[in-house]
């Protein structure tokens, strides 16, 4: 016996949507780097949560959840509030740290934080920071209980773009190799589907990959997120 009412026409399937927090602003006026855990949503971060609010407000969700720090918490309150839902705080699924700047030689940042889920491994670090295997092992690790735990069917994720492209790399299973294909825009949202069977995940499916709501032509956007995120560090001595 299923523990979950599985999705219409299935036998054990249930339905996960990831998104990606929406627009943050990383650098003051000055261009200098904020503290990415005090990032709050800009005025554009609020539109695109409002926007996967209003898409996902037809979704019987069952649980909203987020790594806990503010920009994922800002996004995520827009999608919970149409169902009464709270938003559940789980660090496991916080993001993955670059290290600091002042030990990358200028001349290795580009290849280190603009272009570093390229050369993700299995002894690799992000930028001399948090290693790629230790947080793709949390990151899965949580997952994967949560896709066991009973009484929900459908589910919305608000994580981080590192997060989120290491959960589609399991739901794939590529592996770390795949990390730098899986594009993840602000206020994005991915839907994978998972089959659990006596308490086991027997099967991933992903349906759809770094949606967004408010502009599904991604006009305007040719920048990566990390060429965004990390680019001006750049002209930084």
């Amino acid at each position: 016996m299923s523990l979950f009412p599985p999705l219409e026409g299935t036998v054990a399937r249930r339905r996960l949507y990831l998104l990606r927090h929406g627009h943050v602003a990383y650098y003051d006026d000055a261009g200098q780097p904020l503290n990415p855990k005090l990032a709050a949503l800009t005025d554009r971060g609020r539109a695109e949560a409002q926007a996967a609010g209003a898409l996902l407000s037809g979704v019987p969700l069952d649980r909203v959840l987020c790594s806990g720090l503010a920009r994922t918490r800002q996004t995520a309150e827009p999608v919970a509030a149409p169902h009464g839902l709270p938003v559940e705080d789980h660090p496991d699924f916080l993001e993955i740290r670059a290290g600091r700047l002042s030990e990358v030689p200028k001349e290795q940042r580009e290849a280190a934080y603009v272009y570093g889920f390229e050369a993700a491994a299995e002894d690799g670090r992000f930028a001399g920071g948090d290693g790629f295997a230790a947080v793709r092992d949390r990151v899965v690790s949580a997952i994967e209980v949560l896709v066991r735990q009973p009484g929900w069917t459908h589910l919305a994720l608000v994580a981080h773009d590192g997060v989120n492209r290491m959960l589609l790399s399991w739901a794939c299973g590529a592996g770390l190799s795949a990390l730098s294909a899986f594009e993840q825009d602000y206020g994005c949202i991915n839907i994978i589907d998972v089959d659990v069977t006596a308490g086991r995940v027997v099967r991933r499916l992903i349906r759809a990959v770094n949606l967004t709501p408010g502009n599904p032509a991604k006009i305007g956007l040719h920048r990566s997120s990390l060429e965004e995120a990390f680019g001006p560090l750049l002209a930084l001595d």
